[in-house]
Parts: C-alpha cells; structure tokens; sequence
C-alpha cells in the first residue's frame, strides 16, 4: 500500500463523505450490473391536525422494491393503517416497475405482519439484538 495515503476515522462524517463514497460504490455498480433505475418511495399517514403518524419509506431499483421503514403512530395499530399503507406502497413499487419486495424486520417488531401478508422468510440472524432475531423477509408483487 502507498505510504501517502492514510485511513481516517471520522466521528461525524459530513454529507460530502457519503456523498463521495456512495457515488464511487453506485458508479462500479452502475458498470457491473447497469443502471438501476433508482427511485424514492414515501406515504405519509396524516392525522386532521397534519401530524405525521405513520408512514412507510422505501427504494426501487434493479426491479425491486426495499421497503425500509413502515411504522404507525402505537394508538393507531391494530386499526388497518398498516395495512393500508403497505398495499398503497406495494402497488405503487408494481406501477414503476418492481417483481419483487424485500425488507427486513426484528422479532419485536413486525414479522407476523409481514406474513399475513405473503412475505416469506429467507434469512434470520439469531441474537440480533440480544435476546431477539433479525428478520429478512421477500415476496413477489
């Protein structure tokens, strides 16, 4: 290795550095497998006063859909929002294109949602956090 370059670590690591090292990773991506096609995806649940309540995030590329984060507001589970909102998402992933959907959940957190709704598990890692599973679900759209 070049004795002129040196490994830093950064403690709060500006925009530009991930700016930076995500470009370098997108571009050899971009020349190994072509361009993914990214695009953001967001629904907001809104209370009548415009809080946010709930919402789900996620990012379409190479034909899939990650789904990131859906989470409702606790005095509002149970009552179909969550539902809602992730037809609304997997519909609107299967219009721009997307087969697929994955995501990740924890054993505390939504797993049985998800496979109510036809997502299968193809991964698990065991004492992540400690006394819980991490869950990595798919499903065909």
């Amino acid at each position: 290795m070049d004795e002129e370059y040196q490994i830093v670590y950064v403690d709060k690591p500006e925009e530009s550095a991930w700016g930076i090292i995500g470009r370098g990773v997108g571009n050899y991506n971009k020349q190994q497998a072509g361009d993914n096609q990214f695009q953001r995806l967001c629904y907001v649940l809104h209370a009548p006063d415009e809080e946010v309540v709930g919402g789900v995030l996620g990012e379409i590329y190479w034909g899939w859909f990650y789904l990131d984060l859906l989470w409702v507001k606790d005095e509002l589970r149970g009552r179909g929002y969550g539902h809602r909102l992730l037809l609304h998402a997997e519909e609107e992933a299967r219009q721009r294109g997307a087969k697929h959907v994955y995501l990740d959940t924890f054993s505390f957190q939504a797993p049985d949602f998800y496979t109510q709704h036809g997502y299968q598990v193809f991964g698990e890692l065991q004492d992540f956090p400690p006394g819980h599973q991490r869950y990595f679900l798919r499903k065909q759209l």
